[in-house]
């Protein structure tokens, strides 16, 4: 598919990790490599907690809501060290590879010791993080977050508690000072996260725009995940947290809010009005029934939309993207909201422009060389018409059905597996690990 063109028989030439031409109806010369199926741009997952993968299926047993999920998942965070948390990021940035995710956005909080001392290096976390990736053959954006307080009440913020004493730098300037000493290579990049108004006070909020925006850097935070979200804000501050980030500087078209689930018809309205992008993460705001966010409504503001796997209830693109419009289904009682080319677009340019990647998310001379094919034989995609190859992979297939994939033009999934790394395995053994 080239831009939003379904074509037949391309030869698409790389050349240093780039597309260098792209040829349509011609035969395949000698030694050129077949990838029958679907070829869509590689799939950019806007927004991730590595170590969330080890609470997949840990929190299915019993009833409850986000901040009772939130408990376990603080129970995991206090497990990790740079040697786990390598360990098991490697292997869940293999399983994303494996579902067609060439880049990833990390949103990283757990920086330092148990205790909450820093490690040797500061950027201990980080850096395992980092290696994760390149081990994997992703591309990645560190969003390294700033997290101070632990939570929010009408007489403002409080101090962190407990395992939250990992998260926080205990100030803004402190957080600057460290991310400033990360160096990455053209394969990974540095960004911001606020990780939302319950852990970041406003002042800290402008300093972090403020980085983010000298370095020319992404800058996300989570964003009305949840109603107590809204109503502690609005009992601190007098407005929604929408309206505090724009306030203290943050939203342009840089900033991503992920969620955005509880908005406002003026929260909507700043986020179009500013050309920010929603980062929907579908299958875990369903999981912890968290509610469905109003995406035709920030769509037709002027956001962008893009998708992320977030805590890992399952890793797949296209369920993500579906999901956006069959959520909106149920929504407004009405189908084709968002058309499958336009969830492909989500699942790939918006998302790879959402975490700085402004050279990937389209077969394009001078792109990165990053392919997705998709089985259209499978059980789940067999009979398919062939002008609607599009349609099938984002409402059939699954991750199960990506064949092939390429990144900077090197493959690193073949006939369905990882090329260096035995995902299942090393997944089993680094979430065992974790909880032994």
């Amino acid at each position: 598919m080239l831009e939003d063109e379904l074509c037949d028989d391309v030869l698409v030439t790389v050349l240093d990790g780039r597309v260098d031409r792209v040829e349509v109806g011609v035969r395949a010369p000698a030694g050129a490599t077949h990838l029958p199926g679907l070829t869509l741009p590689g799939f950019a997952n806007a927004h991730s907690h590595a170590f969330h993968r080890a609470l997949r299926s840990r929190v299915q047993a019993e009833r409850g809501t986000f901040w009772t999920w939130r408990n376990v998942m603080y129970r995991a965070a206090e497990q990790l060290d740079p040697g786990s948390y390598h360990r098991l990021a490697r292997a869940v940035f293999a399983e994303m590879a494996c579902a067609g995710m060439t880049a990833v956005g990390e949103f990283h909080y757990v920086h330092h010791a148990t205790d909450g001392t820093p490690y040797a290096d500061p950027n201990a976390m980080g850096l395992a993080l980092l290696a994760a990736a390149e081990d994997a053959g992703i591309r990645i954006t560190l969003l390294d977050a700033v997290y101070l307080h632990s939570g929010l009440d009408g007489a403002g913020h409080r101090a962190p508690e407990g395992v939250q004493h990992r998260f926080t730098d205990g100030t803004a300037d402190a957080w600057r000072a460290r991310v400033d000493e990360l160096v990455v290579n053209d394969r990974q990049l540095v960004g911001a996260a606020i990780h939302s108004v319950r852990a970041v006070d406003p002042e800290a909020m402008s300093h972090v725009a403020d980085w983010a925006r000298r370095n020319s850097a992404p800058i996300h935070a989570h964003v009305s995940e949840q109603q107590a979200e809204n109503e502690q804000c609005q009992a601190a501050f007098g407005c929604t947290p929408t309206e505090l980030l724009d306030e203290r500087g943050v939203l342009d078209t840089n900033f991503t809010a992920v969620h955005a689930t509880h908005l406002s018809a003026s929260d909507i309205e700043r986020l179009g009005s500013c050309q920010c992008t929603v980062c929907m993460c579908p299958t875990t705001e369903r999981d912890l029934g968290d509610g469905i966010g109003p995406t035709a409504e920030l769509v037709a503001a002027g956001a962008a939309l893009c998708l992320g796997s977030d805590s890992h209830a399952v890793i797949d693109q296209m369920e993500e993207a579906r999901a956006v419009e069959l959520d909106e289904r149920l929504r407004t009682e009405s189908r084709g909201i968002h058309s499958a080319r336009e969830l492909v677009h989500m699942a790939t340019l918006a998302g790879h422009r959402s975490l700085g990647w402004d050279d990937a998310g389209s077969i394009t001379v001078g792109s990165r060389a990053d392919l997705v094919t998709i089985d259209l034989r499978s059980v789940r995609t067999a009979g398919t018409p062939p002008d609607q190859s599009v349609e099938a992979a984002v409402f059939a297939s699954t991750s199960a059905d990506v064949r092939s994939v390429v990144i900077d033009g090197k493959p690193i999934v073949v006939d369905g597996h990882h090329t260096e790394i035995d995902t299942a395995s090393e997944l089993a053994a680094s979430i065992e690990e974790l909880f032994a």
